[in-house]
């Protein structure tokens, strides 16, 4: 059976991820399934993450990437909606997210937007804190390879979708 495809949006809260797994989600040529650090995170419940929020969402993060392996090897294509930073409780973050899809074919999206533009849409969610673009942009891993890059600041969701699909598939 052959392996289905992995792609990864990487990138900082508000930067648009989730608005471009949407898109991707809406298109006729490819089916994904989608595993999300928010989702994964609300697995764990707020007692343990009030307790001690990075060793449970670690803990967590890691399962996604066992559960996207699991998919691909079934055959479908999975969109992980996420962030790589290096913080201690996950560290090597990167490393580790490459030694556990390293038999599956992945590629790894900078969705990128202008750190200023993300504290704006984190004040219009509301459900994000003003400065959370930035904190997560300092933590980010360094010397990430990747195979396409978007720009939510200048692109639509779609046309950034239309992006990722014309240089991947």
């Amino acid at each position: 059976m052959e392996k289905g495809r992995i792609i990864f949006l990487n990138g900082v809260t508000s930067s648009g991820k989730t608005s471009i797994v949407e898109a991707l989600q809406e298109r006729d040529d490819i089916f994904f399934y989608v595993v999300a650090n928010d989702l994964f995170q609300e697995i764990v419940g707020d007692k343990y993450l009030r307790e001690n929020y990075w060793k449970y969402l670690s803990e967590a993060i890691i399962m996604m990437y066992h559960t996207a392996k699991l998919y691909s090897d079934m055959g479908k294509n999975v969109l992980i909606d996420g962030i790589l930073v290096e913080r201690e409780e996950i560290k090597p973050h990167y490393s580790r997210l490459l030694e556990i899809l390293k038999d599956n074919p992945l590629d790894i999206v900078e969705v990128w937007c202008p750190l200023e533009i993300c504290r704006q849409r984190n004040i219009e969610r509301g459900d994000r804190y003003e400065t959370q673009s930035e904190e997560q942009h300092e933590l980010m891993a360094e010397n990430i390879k990747y195979s396409v890059k978007v720009d939510t600041s200048r692109n639509s969701p779609a046309e950034c979708a239309d992006i990722v699909m014309d240089a991947l598939f």
